[in-house]
């Protein structure tokens, strides 16, 4: 009798032990699946260099902070001096820290390209600055940027918030641009068909097919840009950059590799 019930004490142990595995295992997967998609890890399928994130301040008024990854070309990526500098700009919940975070700064280094992201003023660790509260101000700013950081005709990466900035310097100055990538930003509506008539510089409308509301609403304006094309990010909404990194990357690259 003893034996027995031994027996079935192990038994019962048994099926305990085996139904909490059965319990466990999915929470197990979805952690590991969360994990491979985690901004901070970047996205998986690409190769990048071993990077070296430099990070600095922009002397001037307003200063500036700004962070650059600089890593060795591998694969397709060769560096030399017909790519053009890349500049990021960020949105109203994010910093310059998002770029880096998500493998951006490095995958386009990888590529033989410069990239550099900052913190607009009042964000990060650039201090806030009055002269931007109007748009001349703002065009300014970027003026300043591009000076302080030596970048001659850079391609300027402006999500959300950032239109603010980019959008009056792209009616202003877009000469001074190499390209432009409008990630569903804000004051589209603040320009006639006209004034986005007169700009030449090649453009990549860029937004995510679930940003029903900012994305749709950009493109309508946006879409009056002579050099313009449209990549539109599958199950993305308005961060799509962060929803699905790799196809954002994929999109921006090839707009990238286009441009003379």
């Amino acid at each position: 009798m003893p034996l027995t019930r031994s027996r079935l004490g192990l038994l019962v142990l048994a099926v305990l032990f085996t139904f909490l595995l059965y319990l466990l295992l999915p929470a197990a997967q979805h952690e590991q699946r969360s994990a491979g998609t985690r901004p901070d890890e970047g996205p998986r399928d690409w190769r990048v260099a071993s990077a070296i994130a430099r990070t600095g301040m922009a002397a001037g008024e307003p200063p500036v902070f700004y962070r650059e990854v600089s890593a060795r070309p591998q694969g397709s990526g060769t560096a030399g001096p017909g790519r053009p500098d890349v500049l990021f700009l960020h949105g109203q919940a994010f910093t310059s820290k998002t770029w880096e975070a998500l493998g951006t700064l490095a995958l386009l280094a990888g590529e033989g390209y410069r990239a550099v992201a900052i913190d607009l003023p009042g964000y990060g660790d650039s201090p806030p600055a009055e002269t931007v509260a109007m748009a001349q101000g703002r065009v300014a700013f970027l003026d300043h940027v591009l000076q302080e950081l030596g970048m001659q005709r850079p391609v300027l990466i402006s999500p959300s918030m950032s239109g603010r900035f980019a959008l009056p310097f792209l009616l202003a100055q877009g000469d001074r641009l190499a390209g432009f990538v409008p990630i569903a930003p804000v004051g589209t509506k603040d320009y006639t068909e006209e004034q986005y008539q007169r700009v030449q510089t090649p453009t990549l409308i860029l937004y995510g097919d679930r940003d029903t509301r900012l994305g749709s609403q950009a493109l309508q304006s946006l879409r009056h840009l002579p050099g313009h094309r449209v990549a539109v990010v599958p199950d993305a909404g308005h961060a799509c950059y962060l929803d699905k990194p790799e196809d954002f990357h994929r999109a921006l690259l090839g707009f990238l590799r286009q441009l003379k």
